[in-house]
């Protein structure tokens, strides 16, 4: 069942991959081209070219693939300069014995293999990060600046698009191989050097194709924590559904206590064709996008939402007050940025 599912920034990419899958093209191949065409999308400010900045400014971005018939990997994390680090993560995969490339080392091997340099900070986003620098900053942190320390205001870290997300495509093609590519700048206004979910094989992606792949969007740190792509993947493995498979990952969840807890999308798919997509802690409008074999085109879904606490403010709660708290601690006099003062999509 040749099939392709993308999360709700795929629209534009998901067609690539659709009509690629439908010529017999291979799943990874396919993958890769509909997150290229996000990347190169300059109205999705998630990822590639025009995603937001980390405190200092700079757009840091995170990428993976996987093939489900070997379960060889390629991922990069904190790249700069470089406008596609899905392709970058491809020949990860393909060129050396690694996984995983990161920072510095990920960029030489993009210069090494001839990725497309470019910049990647778009007006919005400069804009954006210029007025938080110049409004949310103590007078002090400017004249310390970039020498400031960063620990406290990490704890400001929001994505100035709620809703939007990291890129994830899965798909099968007509040999039965099930692969998984993604592609992010991660949270806006995050520490340099962060690394979410997204480059992690097993938190935020896996596939195999024996059984089938997941990938998530949203707080990486709890799919982290709960090793959430690879757990869903390993319940359908002991034979659940997939919607089962998808909801004992959701049920790891109520185990996270501290640290940043928010929200989650978990998409996954299996060896039939089928597939669940849930939104943890989600808002009416979550929603994905899914072509099989026989469609015309791509059509929009609506995730299925749960909320792991019965009070979604409370998630916002702990949040306020784990930064108070450290502000408390450290005597730091970081002021609360505000996720409305930046532009929207």
């Amino acid at each position: 069942m040749r099939l392709v599912l993308s999360n709700n920034e795929g629209i534009n990419g998901i067609p690539v991959s659709a009509r690629l899958l439908s010529q017999g093209v291979r799943v990874l191949d396919a993958l890769e081209a509909g997150v290229r065409a996000v990347e190169a999308d300059p109205t999705i400010w998630t990822v590639g070219r025009g995603g937001w900045p980390n405190l200092l400014g700079e757009v840091e971005l995170d990428a993976s693939v996987m093939d489900g018939d070997s379960l060889r990997s390629g991922a990069v994390g904190a790249v700069r300069g470089y406008l596609h680090p899905v392709s970058i993560a491809r020949r990860v995969l393909e060129d050396v014995p690694h996984e995983l490339l990161v920072g510095e080392g990920a960029m030489r091997f993009a210069r090494e293999t001839g990725a497309e340099s470019g910049d990647l900070l778009m007006e919005h986003a400069q804009v954006a990060w210029e007025r938080w620098y110049r409004e949310e900053l103590t007078e002090d942190q400017r004249d310390a600046w970039p020498e400031t320390a960063m620990r406290q205001l990490c704890w400001q870290a929001m994505d100035p698009e709620t809703g939007k997300d990291t890129t994830v495509f899965l798909g099968q093609d007509a040999a039965g191989s099930i692969g998984s590519a993604t592609s992010t700048s991660g949270w806006g206004w995050k520490y340099p050097g962060r690394l979410g979910d997204s480059p992690l094989i097993g938190a935020g992606s896996y596939a195999d194709s024996r059984y089938g792949a997941c990938a998530c969007t949203g707080v990486g740190e709890m799919t982290i924590r709960c090793g959430t792509a690879r757990s869903v993947v390993l319940y359908l493995k002991l034979g659940r559904s997939v919607r089962e498979a998808v909801h004992e990952a959701v049920g790891d969840m109520r185990a996270l206590h501290g640290g940043l807890i928010g929200r989650v999308t978990i998409h996954a798919i299996g060896v039939e064709g089928d597939h669940c997509v849930v939104a943890v802690n989600g808002e009416p409008g979550n929603h994905y996008w899914l072509w099989r074999e026989g469609d015309a085109a791509p059509a929009r879904h609506e995730a299925e939402i749960i909320t792991l606490s019965p009070d979604a403010a409370l998630l916002a709660a702990r949040s306020v007050h784990a930064v108070s708290e450290r502000k408390a601690r450290d005597g730091a006099g970081a002021s609360s940025f505000n996720p409305s003062n930046t532009p929207k999509s």
